[in-house]
């Protein structure tokens, strides 16, 4: 499996002249996930932690309702992609083939080629925990998460997703070309660890748009933190969700969205 990145060719132009570089930049790849032998949804993205990504999408799209519903996962290349086969319960592809929902995802874009208004505004889960999220606990997290984006570091282009305890440790992260990849990734990586204590939340280092809200409240998250701008529907969602939102995370400060009673001091 690839590390996210590949060596590339370029030339820095400059006052001073030109210099030939050995550039890292970051992988995409068009990358379909199967279910049962049909294809549902086909999006850019970073080819590594593909198998996570299967799980993560199927739980925060609600095609299982749980990691067991999942039965084999299988990553195989192609010549022009790679696809994601899952097998999954007969009763929740039944149900996917009733939704008669497809999916051409691009990066940075989790709704494209939904083919209603009503399949793309779809209701939001309630998030059961109404505990409060610490400002010094979202900070702790943020601060962390530049350590952990591995292939950021190398190739200046990916997202990253993470999960944090109520004290801002990080458990997983995960990263992606498309801030929604690397937080299905996330969630695919949390359904293998199993439950999480009450009151943890999602750190992401993008915007916060309405899928990214969606998918943190799939997850049971307390709160969602991004490092840059909600949109006004992100916050909407988030208020009806039950979802602090948290955005401009930076500088030892952040501006509370939604739900901002339950971000304490």
């Amino acid at each position: 499996m690839s590390d996210g990145s590949v060596h590339r060719p370029a030339r820095r132009l400059s006052a001073a002249g030109s210099e030939v570089l050995d550039e890292i930049v970051a992988e995409e790849v068009a990358v379909a996930l199967v279910y049962n032998g049909i294809s549902h949804a086909v999006m850019m993205a970073t080819p590594c932690d593909l198998e996570d990504l299967g799980r993560g999408f199927s739980l925060t799209e609600g095609i299982v309702d749980k990691l067991s519903e999942i039965y084999d996962i299988d990553v195989e290349t192609l010549a022009r992609g790679i696809e994601v086969r899952l097998e999954i319960a007969a009763q929740r592809m039944a149900r996917l083939q009733e939704r008669r929902r497809s999916l051409a995802g691009r990066t940075g874009c989790g709704l494209c080629g939904v083919d209603s208004i009503d399949a793309a505004m779809r209701p939001v889960t309630t998030v059961a925990a109404r505990e409060a999220v610490s400002r010094r606990a979202v900070e702790r997290a943020m601060a962390a998460l530049p350590a952990e984006q591995r292939i950021n570091r190398a190739n200046g282009a990916t997202h990253a997703a993470g999960w944090a305890t109520a004290d801002g440790v990080l458990v997983a992260v995960r990263e992606d070309v498309g801030r929604h990849n690397a937080l299905d990734k996330l969630a695919g990586a949390l359904a293998r660890l199993g439950p999480q204590a009450p009151g943890g939340f999602v750190v992401v280092t993008s915007r916060c748009s309405y899928e990214m809200v969606h998918k943190a409240a799939a997850l049971g998250a307390a709160a969602i933190a991004a490092v840059s701008a909600p949109t006004a529907l992100a916050i909407e969602t988030a208020e009806q969700a039950g979802i602090a939102l948290a955005a401009f995370v930076r500088d030892g400060r952040l501006t509370a969205y939604a739900c901002a009673e339950r971000i304490s001091p």
